[in-house]
């Protein structure tokens, strides 16, 4: 211990080299970096089954009347007790006395009665128009650690409450959001890389076809482009522990993919690498069976994000409120105009020489999303993000609270956390924090396919009066 009042140094002073040296550990070679993934593989999996049912499986907690009231059915807790005793055919909870609880299914049962039976001016089930296709929205941002897959996993758990059937594209190796929706993934061929190695497949078929008719040799087709070929969307799609929501999970060798693809691109270069997603959505009519995709993207522009970024409607970009992660984000949209532009020069200039019509990139909406944000030391830098971003921006900020990361150890979207592991109003706090994104994500969303039924109608009156 120093003389009392003398100021200690530095601990990084006065160091002993000798006794640095006795500390190390011999060299590190490449199959140490084996054990360490081989030990951090098996916490992730005892860490990741915290949110376990004892017997290994995920399951989605249930919803008690407050709840139920409160967030998922319009009514008051009385009047809805009166409706399940007037029917007993309905799902009637389990539990004693006045509180029930209920689960995702029962709830979206009932609401599908009360949206038949009940009050004509109240919402009981989110607008959907029909014969219009789903709305594709990515979450991408190539920093990590801005709360992208948080982000992505709590809007599909939020538009899953309000009704809506939710396929979530898990294109990030690491497979964090496949851990959050409890999903099993053997290797690639579970994931997306098949769907994409597919739509290769299938331009390598067509371009062989015309080089047969001019008597050039083929393009080389392969094991996995055989295999592909045999893989449709649906066979890479698994059930979630939640009734509405499906996924597509990732996991390490999905990274695969951002070597393979550019090879193909350079041995056939007509092919449109970027529209891959977009083209195994479409093949399966997927966009028909959901409301919503919600693709979480890898923390990079690679390619696995550009088919993201190309198959998607809306683009949702979370920040975090400190100048490297607005600096960050700012070059990330140069990086999306360079790539994009970069695209559509190249595929114009090939398309005006054939005299076939431009093709360009667009989105129906993009916003940058602060999200962690600390109200009592980030307001003045986020005042300044929102005015140099301007209508790129959410109005709204996502809070950082005490609930969201506790559910985050637990690895549980906060959806899922029991409200009776916290004070109330903790609670509530806590689930405002999403609630209120999804709020405004939901506002873009139905303002987007609302202005698609107007066009689709201006241009059906167009061709009837033609």
């Amino acid at each position: 211990m120093p003389p009392t009042g003398k100021t200690p140094l530095p601990p990084y002073t006065n160091l002993d080299p000798e006794a640095a040296a006795r500390k190390l550990s011999d060299p590190i070679d490449t199959a140490r970096f084996a054990k360490a993934a081989a030990f951090a593989a098996k916490g992730r999996d005892d860490l990741a089954r915290r949110g376990y049912a004892p017997d290994g499986q995920k399951r989605l907690r249930r919803f008690s009347t407050w709840e139920v009231c409160r967030y998922l059915i319009p009514v008051a807790p009385a009047h809805f007790r009166r409706v399940l005793k007037a029917h007993p055919d309905l799902p009637q909870g389990t539990g004693e006395g006045g509180s029930k609880w209920f689960t995702l299914e029962e709830v979206l049962t009932l609401r599908d009665h009360f949206d038949a039976e009940g009050v004509a001016t109240r919402e009981y089930r989110p607008w959907r128009p029909e014969g219009l296709p789903a709305k594709v929205i990515a979450v991408a941002n190539f920093k990590g650690g801005v709360g992208k897959t948080s982000t992505a996993a709590h809007l599909a758990m939020s538009a899953a409450l309000d009704g809506y059937k939710v396929l979530v594209v898990d294109l990030d190796s690491q497979g964090s959001m496949t851990s959050i929706m409890g999903g099993k993934v053997a290797d690639e061929w579970q994931t997306a890389f098949p769907l994409i190695a597919k739509d290769y497949a299938q331009a390598v078929q067509a371009e062989n076809t015309v080089r047969a008719a001019a008597g050039q040799p083929p393009l080389p087709f392969d094991e996995t482009l055989t295999e592909a070929l045999k893989v449709s969307p649906r066979d890479v799609i698994q059930s979630t522990h939640w009734p509405n929501i499906d996924l597509i999970g990732a996991q390490l060798n999905l990274y695969w993919a951002e070597f393979q693809v550019p090879v193909w691109r350079m041995q056939l270069r007509s092919w449109p690498l970027w529209d891959g997603l977009t083209n195994a959505l479409d093949s399966a009519r997927l966009l028909d069976e959901y409301d919503i995709v919600l693709l979480d993207t890898p923390p990079a522009l690679g390619y696995l994000t550009i088919n993201a970024l190309a198959a998607a409607d809306i683009l949702l970009v979370p920040l975090g409120a400190s100048f490297l992660e607005f600096d960050s984000t700012g070059r990330f949209f140069d990086m999306l105009y360079s790539t994009f532009a970069s695209i559509e020069d190249g595929e114009n200039a090939a398309r005006r020489r054939d005299g076939l019509p431009e093709m360009r990139f667009e989105w129906d909406a993009v916003r940058a999303l602060i999200t962690r944000f600390d109200a009592n030391q980030q307001t003045d830098l986020a005042n300044v993000i929102q005015a140099y971003f301007g209508d790129f921006m959410t109005t709204y900020r996502q809070d950082y609270t005490a609930m969201v990361g506790q559910a985050g150890e637990q690895v549980n979207g906060i959806y899922e956390a029991d409200y009776r592991d916290f004070n109330r109003d903790t609670y509530i706090r806590g689930r405002e924090t999403f609630d209120r994104t999804w709020a405004e994500v939901k506002d873009i969303l139905l303002g987007t396919w609302w202005r698609d039924l107007q066009m689709a109608e201006a241009a059906r009156q167009e061709t009837s009066h033609g």
